[in-house]
């Protein structure tokens, strides 16, 4: 445990990090129910990533602080990195034009397969009796694997020159819902001790951990087989 004067050390930090969260999942739940490519999901699409960067960057700050004071921080800044990562990719897939890529790809391909490596390996040291760093092998292996998915399609992108209509869309919102999850997720379940005593275990907290991926799930499929969106469309 920390004394207080730890604590009070790295509260703006940690400030920080509450306080970009809690605006990134807030809007993030605006961003997805209003109308794809309208005034407000462009004007709350804007303001989830500005959260869900500051959660991010406050999270490696704070994590990279507490590491060698108590566990259970690497792997908050390897989420964080790909917190940033997210976000960055699902940004330019619509600032981009269409069918084009560049620089900014390969580096992002390159950072993913970095943090993918760094969680499988960490996953290897937590097959040792008691985990590592707090964790069980099977978290940092679940971790590795999505970011090493993202890493495939990092990869097919760039070799395809490019994406276009439905799949340019599908590419936004799958890395935007992914990041959303896991602020959700990171809060609603991971936070439970700050919470009240009667929310403990709630299906309430579950279901809303989840959404992000229902909705994510909902709008690819709509996004594949629907007209709703055109080729050209913007949706932040």
């Amino acid at each position: 445990m920390m004394g207080n004067d730890a604590v009070m050390a790295h509260m703006p930090a940690l400030i920080l990090h509450i306080l970009g969260g809690s605006l990134g999942i807030l809007a993030g739940w605006i961003a997805i129910l209003a109308a794809k490519g309208e005034r407000w999901h462009l004007l709350f699409g804007k303001i989830f990533v500005a959260g869900m960067a500051l959660m991010a960057l406050a999270a490696i700050t704070l994590a990279s602080q507490l590491t060698s004071l108590k566990p259970m921080e690497q792997a908050n800044i390897g989420m964080g990195l790909l917190v940033l990562y997210l976000i960055s990719t699902s940004w330019m897939a619509v600032r981009r034009p269409p069918g084009t890529t560049g620089t900014f790809e390969r580096f992002a391909l390159a950072v993913v397969v970095a943090i993918s490596a760094t969680f499988v390996f960490w996953g290897v040291l937590a097959e040792a009796p008691g985990g590592y760093d707090g964790y069980r092998a099977s978290f940092y292996f679940v971790a590795g694997g999505v970011a090493a998915l993202f890493a495939a399609f990092d990869l097919r992108v760039i070799q395809k020159g490019g994406v276009e209509g439905s799949a340019r869309i599908a590419r936004h919102l799958g890395r935007m819902c992914t990041a959303w999850f896991i602020a959700s997720a990171s809060f609603f379940l991971g936070q439970q001790k700050v919470m009240p005593a009667w929310m403990h275990g709630s299906k309430v907290l579950l279901v809303l951990a989840l959404a992000p991926l229902g909705f994510m799930l909902f709008w690819l499929v709509w996004v594949r087989i629907g007209n709703r969106f055109k080729p050209s469309a913007a949706v932040i």
